[in-house]
């Protein structure tokens, strides 16, 4: 008797969120699309080096785990953290040893990205996983890539950690997946910023 009476209150406990403020909701379709920050390369990305008139110097290369590429007659140059433009001008001024005023552009063929630009899902989710972080991109985006909720998910008990760049602290907001992914609530759904990390915890039973 006592189970019966309890049960509706374990069941709102598990549907519903914490205290922690909720981001404002985002348009299922954006109402303008606009570019993101600017691209910061990561570790595994791969990149086409082209210098104009030399393409001997030039290479298709994959930045390595620890953070540099080795283009022909370029050992060991640090990729991670900078643009593509900062690339080119550091392969630039390497190669001007070599050949005079070389033109050198960076091109991004495969994006992984640094931790920063990632957005990371853990927890009972289909698939957990980092992806990168595309222009105008919202949570449905990201459930969609990893394939949205496990079974045993507790979607609006679900967090977004986000670290403020202008207050230098790290801030947790709610979020509300099942109401967004299996009721269709379109004010659930919440643009993201890159870096945020989303946490779904399961169920208690």
């Amino acid at each position: 008797m006592i189970a019966v009476l309890l049960a509706p209150f374990a069941l709102a406990a598990c549907s519903t969120t914490s205290g922690a403020p909720e981001l404002p909701p985002a348009s299922f379709v954006a109402l303008q699309e606009g570019p993101g920050e600017e691209y910061v390369i990561g570790p595994l990305d791969e990149l086409t080096i082209f210098v104009w008139r030399n393409e001997e110097l030039g290479a298709k290369v994959q930045v390595r785990p620890d953070g540099r590429i080795t283009t022909p007659l370029i050992q060991d140059m640090p990729a991670v953290g900078k643009t593509p433009t900062m690339l080119a001008e550091d392969i630039k001024l390497a190669l001007s040893q070599y050949i005079e005023d070389p033109l050198v552009s960076v091109i991004v063929n495969k994006f992984a990205g640094t931790f920063s630009q990632q957005i990371r899902i853990v927890g009972a989710t289909e698939k957990p996983a980092s992806i990168p972080y595309r222009a105008n991109m919202t949570v449905l985006d990201a459930m969609i890539a990893v394939g949205g909720l496990s079974e045993y998910a507790s979607g609006n008990r679900a967090k977004l950690i986000r670290f403020e760049k202008q207050s230098g602290k790290q801030t947790e907001y709610s979020l509300r997946l099942s109401d967004l992914l299996k009721e269709g609530d379109s004010s659930a759904n919440v643009l993201l910023m890159p870096g945020d990390v989303i946490i779904i915890p399961e169920s208690a039973f």
